[in-house]
């Protein structure tokens, strides 16, 4: 059986994205964003494609660094020749659902570079520091021939731990003098690195952080379920301080992965995820419709009762002016 025209468009453009082009990658991500049926399909084709690329997750507390480290990631991922593409998720308005976007103003730089794709997404409301279509977005570049994909979520500490069922290697990003370290700990964001990173070690407080989270891995508070010791590094993605070892861990933690099978095990946790973002959104989007017509249903309903009373008063006012 023949392909239909927009199946035939959707090939047309996985083809092309797959070779290179910029453009019908766009393009592609453009129509996961949307969340459609035809989204949908285009999903369902690319992840009979996906399942090699490595899934980077970086979260942390505000203010860390996260976009800084990960342009760093990006550079030396590059140099050490692995195509790479980012998902940056911005939070969003819960009002306009709009976002600022801003990570992908502060990678600009990488945008030139044909082994680089940069997107940014915004939660669109969604709690968890993850979206359906940043998920989408992760299938799409795995199929698409990328080595690694990083994803960044929105850094709102406890809320954003879903990241841990969508990635293979957790980066949780700290800093010195970040507040209260055993509170750090305490929120959900703190425990599920694969990797801990001090950033901005250059600073005199982060020798204390540094030795405070090793202590809480050798005591078993940060210890991974699966069976894998985090590792804790000092880096300083300013100057460029260990980002060398820091690629080197990412990719022992790979090796790990690959020997106890856990690396095949993480995609179908991701894929999980990603369909239960789906239902969820199509819920949403249900609940979204029933409550605005609800709504217009009770605002007609209002109408039509002052206009009653307005019309009722009216009459007894004539009334009374007629006795008179």
């Amino acid at each position: 059986m023949e392909r239909s025209e927009p199946g035939t468009r959707i090939a047309s453009l996985i083809e092309r994205a797959r070779k290179g082009d910029i453009r019908a990658t766009g393009r592609l991500l453009s129509i996961l964003e949307r969340l459609d049926s035809e989204a949908y399909a285009l999903l369902d084709e690319l992840r009979r494609m996906a399942g090699k690329a490595h899934v980077i997750g970086v979260t942390g507390i505000p203010g860390a660094g996260k976009s800084t480290l990960i342009g760093r990631l990006i550079s030396e991922l590059r140099r050490r020749g692995y195509r790479v593409a980012v998902v940056a998720i911005d939070p969003s308005s819960p009002i306009s659902q709009g976002s600022l976007l801003g990570d992908r103003l502060r990678m600009q730089e990488y945008s030139v570079d044909p082994g680089v794709f940069i997107r940014s997404i915004s939660t669109r409301g969604l709690r968890g520091g993850l979206s359906t279509a940043a998920l989408a977005m992760v299938e799409a570049f795995d199929a698409l021939g990328y080595d690694f994909v990083i994803v960044e979520t929105v850094g709102v500490g406890q809320a954003e731990v879903d990241i841990a069922g969508a990635a293979h290697t957790i980066i949780v990003v700290t800093m010195p003098g970040a507040g209260d370290d055993i509170q750090a700990l305490k929120a959900g964001v703190m425990e599920i690195g694969d990797i801990y990173v001090v950033n901005k070690s250059d600073k005199p407080e982060a020798a204390k952080t540094y030795e405070f989270i090793v202590f809480s891995v050798e005591k078993g508070d940060l210890e991974a379920s699966s069976g894998w010791t985090p590792r804790v590094l000092m880096v300083s993605a300013v100057m460029g301080k260990n980002i060398d070892k820091l690629i080197d861990t990412v990719l022992e933690h790979r090796e790990y992965l690959e020997r106890t099978g856990l690396f095949r095990k993480r995609i179908q946790e991701r894929r999980r995820l990603l369909a239960l973002y789906a239902v969820r959104s199509y819920l949403n989007t249900i609940l979204d419709k029933a409550s605005r017509r609800i709504e217009k249903e009770a605002l007609e309903k209002s109408i039509d009762e002052l206009a009653h009373s307005v019309l009722a008063e009216a009459c007894r006012s004539a009334g009374e002016k007629n006795k008179l």
